[in-house]
């Protein structure tokens, strides 16, 4: 039945299991890039910049939204063949462990942000996810969330799952109500299809945090609302929302953030850690890919092609997009530290029209200008000068990730690039 969450708390602070359990010492069969060594999709420049000196203020506590209570109902967590559960979606023999038990790598469930002004832990060119929301936007450092992978966070009345996979190098926002639960989310410490199986506290079934789906479990089935997001630098957040949050290191542990328990994982030739299934040898299993996914058909565009192209205009279904690539973000995943790695960009998928007028796009130096009313655009889909000034263009939630992540979740996907 339903075990406490406490005893597991209890037990990490015991022995003092922290996310660092998940480091470069259990992924370090990829190997350090070697000088020069490119990354798939991505840039043999390096994006360096200067490591913050200093953790920077404590922050200021999120508003909350109420977690509906634990449910007295089996727990997917310790008895995942139960009888009592509806089919399981996936192959229970394929969710692993990824070595950490549950909670281990510890989510952030009481999230403190400071303005953007007095974001000193925060490196300029560091990679920071973005999400934007009921007029609020946050940014959740890349350097926290690779020792954390899941924030629990409200934005006014929306409860919000912002998760982090650094074996897939994927980012999704999710909402965190379903079937009139509120749920909030931990670490299984387990692994499908190399990526993070998260667990919700109310019911303790198991979810990808992939497709945000329960896959086992009371709530099997069940699917998350997705938010749109970006993986950004920091820098252009902050010339987009100066007003903006972001997510500090007041976590409650004390972790080495900043440094990279992943070195060397996002380069050429390595293999992902504990991926059990079959990628299709179209491509190297950690060429980067962008993912999108709308009325259950799946498009991958080469993030290689979009980076040098600099926009890339596609369609999903009868739905016309365009992604875009800024150079200037570093990949956290190669050097020792978050913030110093190979040039892969930041990437957006937006649809390509306002008040009804479609619009084509050219990247420039510093975003990019649509040729119709020769607005300038950032990389967040915001028109900063020109005609369409202070017009934001309708963001499509996508994913920045690997080909054999892609295409484990979406076997059909179509390529473009």
């Amino acid at each position: 039945m339903h075990r406490s969450r406490s005893r597991f708390l209890a037990i990490l602070l015991l022995i003092g299991i922290g996310a660092a359990a998940c480091g470069s010492a259990t992924v370090g069969d990829a190997g350090p890039a070697a000088p020069g060594q490119p990354l798939e999709g991505g840039s043999t420049d390096h994006v360096a910049c200067t490591v913050p000196a200093e953790d920077g203020p404590d922050g200021q506590l999120a508003e909350q939204v109420a977690s509906s209570p634990a449910e007295d109902v089996p727990s997917a967590l310790f008895d995942r063949r139960n009888a009592l559960f509806p089919e399981p979606l996936v192959d229970l023999d394929r969710i692993i462990s990824g070595g950490p038990p549950p909670d281990g790598i510890r989510p952030i469930d009481e999230p403190h942000f400071v303005p953007v002004a007095q974001a000193s832990h925060v490196a300029a060119c560091e990679p920071v996810v973005v999400l934007e929301l009921d007029g609020q936007a946050r940014a959740y450092p890349i350097h926290v969330m690779t020792r954390h992978e899941i924030v629990n966070d409200a934005f006014g009345e929306v409860p919000v799952a912002v998760t982090y996979c650094p074996l897939c190098s994927s980012a999704i926002a999710y909402d965190r109500r379903v079937d009139g639960r509120v749920l909030d989310f931990g670490t299984s410490g387990s692994l499908y299809n190399s990526a993070l199986v998260m667990y919700d506290r109310q019911t303790e079934s198991l979810w990808s945090h992939f497709n945000g789906q329960a896959v086992v479990g009371h709530l099997t089935g069940a699917e998350l609302e997705v938010f749109p997001m970006a993986t950004v630098s920091f820098s252009s957040f902050a010339e987009a929302h100066p007003e903006g949050l972001v997510l500090t290191r007041n976590t409650g542990v004390d972790l080495p953030y900043g440094s990279n328990p992943y070195v060397g994982y996002d380069t050429v030739g390595s293999q992902p850690f504990l991926f059990d299934g079959v990628a299709p040898d179209d491509f190297a299993a950690k060429e980067r890919f962008i993912g999108v996914e709308l009325d259950g058909e799946a498009v991958a565009l080469r993030h290689q092609p979009v980076m040098a192209e600099g926009v890339m205009p596609f369609t999903v279904g009868e739905q016309d997009l365009v992604a875009w690539i800024l150079p200037g973000t570093p990949s956290p995943l190669v050097s020792d530290t978050v913030s110093d790695g190979p040039d892969i960009g930041a990437s957006g998928v937006f649809v390509p029209e306002v008040d009804g007028q479609q619009l084509t796009f050219t990247r420039s130096t510093e975003g990019f200008v649509d040729e119709q009313t020769g607005t300038a655009w950032d990389v967040l889909g915001r028109g900063v000068s020109g005609e369409l000034s202070g017009r934001q263009l309708e963001a499509i939630a996508h994913v920045d990730t690997f080909w054999f992540a892609w295409t484990a979740f979406h076997p059909e996907t179509a390529v473009v690039g």
